[in-house]
């Protein structure tokens, strides 16, 4: 009872913030709309005008406090067309204190009428608060371009808020498409704006390495390019012979060293990923030497081969170790971090079985089988990683055959594998691809670009990291994967992250117990707004029908019809017209007319088209509706 309670009080408190306008005092524009939501916060009844008298006071001795008060600046600049100067007696002031209370990353945001006072434990705790007071400015705060006699105000507030959770992360696979530097480091900025922390930088798959290693030039010069290719990932035709590769590109160690700088300016981890020893095609075009048998002779470009052409590193060799040490010793040096992921993911183990010096290996290290062999080569990597002074991240594969001693995992095949290794003493990062794969549709695959599986804004938000009965304290955190195979241009990355990128933020802040969906996508809303004025990309898919076939009892096709937004009218037809607000309106389950051959569904609100019009035959109907009971009948 005394849950229920508290959930109404900060369903109300939340509401009231959102839609202020009765609040004398504050001007219609300066709705807030936090996201993560703040764990506690009061709003008041009058607001801050940030104008050009406005001055940050802090201990000008600590340079973190004076790179967050440049920080501001980069953020606000732009659009207010001044910069807030660093004073001895400012109106805005960083002040960290010995309140333990709140963590590492934990502040208090106190906004008054004639000033505003940051407090936090430690200087992240700065940036966070920071954070949030950018969102309670206008939308136009976003905008690159001065706007011209506008009132920046913010709504006074009291807000004590930390994280849920330390791991709060977005990957970004780099090595399907090529994202290049200045486009990697505007990913970092738009996730740290959200409170997260953590950047995981999927560095090498089969269709190109992405990361200059000195000591190995070919992983770069041969495994960093490809033919270039569009159509259907794993449709396509593979380079032919004197094709020439111009399609990838690698980062210099140069390179990366100036993303990690800008990372840390955001208090952003940056997880390297080294992905072993499956996923290692373009490796193996470098260096033939480290295959089983045949390398191939081209770096993937979204052919199919997996079975056929070898991706997996030569266990059996001890020529695959030391380029394995070679590899390990430069990301070790280069990236700060205590972790590095060395992935372990789909290892395909065919050509292990056939190989007399992975047979070999086996019988002289008394494995049985070639899972036991990856557990092995896991073993060892993590050994190495050690002398180097790191930690080892795998995908869940690397439980099969006997985990890691030290080994974190990070569970993306459902939750089974996090759970088994917590329980077992491992720390766990949750990633399960049913709430956390970004790259998955995100609404009605018929009106959205090409991919394989869906994961909608509400399964994003509905994610829970510690599951019942598992040990939280062994539960890291979360977070969201981008694969890229169907994501070619940056502009589609962030197509693709937002706004399931800002329910996991909330998730994984604000903490699941507090999740409020229908506080939650009102707030979504707002920050379109901001993503518009910052010329982001984002998907509106939430609003598109979600259209459910199903075969009732009596073998007759029945049609449900609803919406992620809970305030949305929904219109349809089944006579080949467009439907709108003219149209029948969805009351209720609808049955297919006799010889009807398409149904068409829009969304609307307020009478005003807000969804695409979804076609879909009544044969794709049918056929939905036959897996649909073919699923239910395996379960």
């Amino acid at each position: 009872m005394k849950k229920s309670l508290f959930i109404l009080a900060v369903a109300s408190l939340l509401s009231g913030f959102i839609s202020c306008s009765d609040k004398q005092g504050i001007p219609n524009q300066d709705k807030p709309a936090l996201i993560p939501a703040p764990q506690e916060i009061t709003l008041k009844n009058d607001f801050f005008s940030l104008t050009r008298r406005a001055a940050i006071t802090l201990d000008s001795s600590n340079p973190e406090l004076l790179k967050i008060a440049h920080y501001l600046n980069s953020k606000t600049a732009p659009a207010t067309g001044f910069e807030i100067p660093v004073e001895k007696h400012g109106n805005i002031k960083f002040e960290l204190a010995d309140d333990t209370t709140l963590g590492a990353e934990g502040y208090h945001l106190l906004v008054k009428h004639g000033d505003i006072l940051i407090t936090a434990h430690q200087p992240a705790g700065i940036f966070y608060g920071v954070q949030t007071l950018l969102q309670m400015l206008p939308p136009q705060i976003k905008s690159d371009r001065k706007q011209e006699d506008f009132d920046w105000t913010i709504p006074c507030a009291d807000i004590t808020d930390k994280p849920q959770f330390a791991w709060r992360g977005l990957m970004l696979d780099v090595s399907r498409h090529w994202f290049t530097k200045e486009e990697v480091k505007k990913y970092i900025d738009q996730l740290a704006e959200y409170k997260m922390n953590v950047f995981h930088w999927h560095l090498t798959d089969d269709q190109g390495w992405r990361l200059e290693i000195k000591s190995l030039p070919r992983l770069t010069e041969v495994g960093a390019w490809r033919a270039p290719r569009v159509g259907q990932w794993w449709q396509r035709e593979k380079q032919l012979p004197g094709e020439e590769a111009t399609y990838g590109g690698f980062y210099t160690q140069d390179d990366v060293k100036e993303v990690l700088a800008y990372a840390a300016e955001r208090y952003v981890r940056v997880i390297p990923e080294i992905d072993v020893p499956g996923h290692s095609l373009a490796a193996l075009v470098a260096y033939p030497e480290l295959a089983c048998m045949k390398a191939p002779e081209t770096v993937g470009v979204g052919n199919k081969f997996y079975g056929e052409d070898e991706n997996t590193l030569c266990v059996g060799k001890e020529t695959t170790f030391e380029f394995m040490d070679k590899v390990l010793t430069e990301v070790a040096a280069l990236f700060p971090d205590e972790y590095v992921h060395i992935g372990g993911d789909e290892c395909f183990k065919g050509f292990w079985h056939k190989c007399p010096r992975c047979q070999a290996r086996m019988k002289a290290e008394n494995l049985k089988d070639e899972n036991e062999l990856q557990s092995y080569f896991i073993h060892r990597m993590e050994s190495l990683l050690k002398e180097k002074g790191k930690k080892l991240i795998g995908w869940d594969e690397i439980i099969e055959g006997g985990l890691a001693p030290d080994a974190t995992v990070m569970s993306w095949r459902g939750m089974e594998g996090g759970i088994k290794s917590a329980k077992a003493g491992h720390h766990v990062i949750m990633t399960p691809a049913e709430h956390c794969y970004i790259d998955l549709w995100q609404g009605e695959p018929s009106v959205e670009p090409d991919t394989y599986s869906m994961c909608r804004l509400k399964d994003s938000y509905s994610f829970n990291p510690v599951p019942d009965g598992v040990p939280a304290e062994m539960i890291l955190g979360g977070q969201g994967n981008l694969w890229a195979e169907s994501v070619p241009t940056f502009h589609h990355a962030e197509y693709m992250t937002w706004p399931r990128g800002w329910a996991l933020a909330e998730v994984l802040w604000t903490g699941p117990e507090k999740a409020n969906w229908d506080l939650f996508w009102p707030r979504v809303e707002q920050h379109f707004l901001r993503a518009d004025e910052a010329q982001i990309k984002y998907a509106r898919s939430m609003y598109n029908a979600i259209v459910t076939p199903r075969y009732t009892e009596d073998g007759s096709l029945e049609i449900a019809l609803d919406s992620e937004p809970g305030n949305l009218d929904i219109y349809y037809t089944f006579d080949n017209t467009d439907p709108d607000n003219f149209t029948p309106k969805y009351e209720a389950p609808l049955r297919v007319p006799k010889n009807a051959t398409w149904l068409r569904v829009v969304t609307y609100r307020d009478n005003r088209p807000i969804g695409k019009v979804i076609t879909l035959t009544i044969k794709e109907l049918e056929k939905r509706a036959e897996d649909t009971r073919r699923v239910i009948g395996n379960l």
